[in-house]
């Protein structure tokens, strides 16, 4: 018998992943060039040839006893992590140094070590919605309580006033994720201050500290010349936590880092906790090989011209049909309203044409769907006629 937290996990197990494994089945059956499968954030775009390259020399210069070994600190590499803070210095004016940076097992792996170092059983998680489902796990597996947002489905911005009636004395963290999955959308700098400004007042009316976890995997992913803010700049109880999944297209590689700023309260004794936490989560380190990988291609980045002419052919395309949807600004999503109100039967409506989106209730935003456009172009070209088709049984 399986833990009794575990079934209900089971039971509400991944929509992504479930439409993902529908997408192969189906291209068994029909072929993979007849189905056209938006469920998965999986890039598509090749890695840097940097990175291959990297790999190579690491391989062949480094000493392969060290090179695979245990790092000497379960945070990583001393001058992998000193690369990195030198890094978002440059780029982001902060003064962070190695001893800020926790390479981590991707994200998620990153998210988990610090909430596992912060939240105490019945301790308070606040996320935005529209949010990847995982936030929801991540925090019952410490035995938090998320804490809904709800969406402001006109342009996808936080609902600050809701945000600010919900703190309690019981909130621990709050998780902010711009560029946004699955909305595409970037905070504006505006959000970002009245935000950090609610915070700040209710650290100190309730004399606790409220900490800002913020979930980067997108951040290299903007168009049309937006800026995502970089968080620590504008509240100092501020945490990162970043991956290369995306920027470096490396997802299955699992790596990416933490930044605890001195900033934030008591943060020796948190970055002791994160050093231990990715231990005793299994961890024990990021993978080594990756570390110094990414460290030398520091400066290299995916080149998301491919993902910008999709977003364009899938945004225009979809609004030429009559489905509405806001315009993404980063990320690789489009968030596209369903034309009846149960979006779960206008997801089965779509597999009809081999079509495959996610339902937004996936990401608490009933009503709506999230598309992936890290596919090929000629899969968005091909799927058109497709949603015409699709587009025909609700709007004429």
């Amino acid at each position: 018998m399986i833990a009794e937290k575990m079934k209900n996990m089971v039971a509400n197990s991944s929509a992504i992943r479930a439409m993902f494994e529908e997408g192969n089945r189906l291209a068994q059956i029909y072929g993979a060039q007849n189905v056209y499968d938006f469920s998965l954030g999986n890039p598509n775009v090749a890695a840097p040839e940097a990175v291959k390259q990297a790999i190579r020399e690491l391989i062949d210069e480094e000493d392969p006893v060290v090179l695979h070994g245990y790092t000497n600190s379960n945070s990583g590499y001393a001058d992998v992590r000193e690369t990195v803070a030198d890094s978002l210095n440059e780029r982001f004016g902060t003064r962070f140094e190695g001893k800020n940076i926790v390479m981590t097992v991707g994200a998620a792996g990153g998210l988990n070590v610090i909430l596992k170092s912060l939240i105490n059983p019945g301790d308070e998680v606040i996320a935005f919605a529209p949010y990847f489902g995982e936030y929801r796990s991540y925090t019952n597996n410490y035995d938090g309580i998320l804490v809904e947002i709800s969406p402001d489905t006109e342009n996808f911005q936080p609902k600050l006033d809701e945000f600010r009636q919900k703190i309690t004395p019981k909130t621990k963290a709050v998780i902010i994720n711009t560029p946004n999955n699955p909305t595409g959308v970037v905070y504006s700098e505006e959000t970002i201050r009245e935000l950090a400004a609610i915070m700040e007042n209710k650290q100190k009316e309730y004399g606790t500290d409220i900490f800002l976890i913020s979930d980067e995997p997108y951040r290299e992913l903007v168009y049309d010349g937006a800026q995502a803010p970089y968080l620590t700049k504008y509240y100092d109880n501020t945490i990162v936590g970043y991956s290369y999944s995306k920027s470096l297209s490396l997802p299955g590689e699992r790596i990416g880092y933490l930044v605890i700023p001195d900033e934030v309260t008591d943060s020796e004794e948190v970055l002791a906790a994160a050093n231990v936490a990715t231990r005793i989560l299994g961890f024990v380190n990021a993978p080594t090989l990756q570390q110094k990988v990414v460290a030398k291609c520091i400066h290299e980045k995916t080149d998301i011209s491919y993902y910008n002419r999709n977003r364009e052919a899938l945004y225009q395309g979809l609004r030429e049909c009559g489905f509405e949807c806001i315009r993404p600004e980063g990320a690789f999503y489009l968030f596209v309203k369903s034309p009846v109100s149960d979006e779960k039967e206008f997801c089965a409506a779509a597999k009809k044409h081999h079509i495959l989106i996610v339902p937004g209730s996936s990401f608490a935003c009933p009503g709506y769907v999230r598309l992936a456009y890290c596919v090929s172009y000629e899969t968005i070209v091909n799927s058109l006629p497709k949603f015409r088709e699709l587009a025909k049984e609700y709007f004429e």
